[in-house]
């Protein structure tokens, strides 16, 4: 049975408060993959996630460095940008396999570069322009994505009810 919440957030900061909002419910270990084009707000979600998980310090797009680690209360987070990536073999160059632990978040935007090497995500988030604002599709992908998306989906009506279409 696949889960999947559609929402339209009409602002940036709308955006962020919706990236707290998933925060609230995410465990580690835990793979959420961002999928959309250039533009569609995938560093701004990531912002709102570690805002909600409590990081308060500056929060870059990991463009040029292609992973970005952040060390919060009992876990890491690690924020990826395969975007620049020219083959997915670079990955091994990263210690890929070294940040794989049961404490962690990752974040990837532009998974398909590293098809065949990441892991199986929890959750993927596609992201799509509108006219006013963004279209997140969120898609659970593993059990646990769909413990996670069940707590967003029952957090996220009181506050999105306007935008939200829930699919079980």
């Amino acid at each position: 049975m696949e889960t999947t919440l559609e929402i339209e957030l009409d602002t940036p900061e709308s955006q962020m408060a919706f990236g707290a909002r998933l925060a609230s419910a995410l465990k580690p270990p835990c793979v959420i993959f961002l999928e959309g084009d250039l533009g569609t707000g995938k560093t701004t979600l990531t912002r709102g996630i570690l805002r909600g998980l409590g990081h308060s310090g500056a929060v870059r797009s990991p463009t040029y460095t292609l992973v970005e680690p952040y060390a919060l209360t009992g876990f890491e987070l690690y924020h990826f940008d395969l975007y620049r990536l020219g083959d997915p073999e670079e990955l091994d160059y990263l210690g890929l396999r070294d940040l794989l632990g049961s404490a962690s978040i990752w974040i990837v935007e532009w998974p398909a570069r590293g098809a065949g090497l990441l892991p199986k995500p929890d959750l993927c988030i596609r992201l799509a322009h509108l006219d006013m604002g963004r279209r997140l599709t969120l898609m659970a992908m593993s059990p646990s994505g769909q413990t996670l998306l069940a707590d967003v989906i029952s957090t996220a009506d009181v506050v999105f009810a306007p935008h939200l279409r829930a699919d079980t």
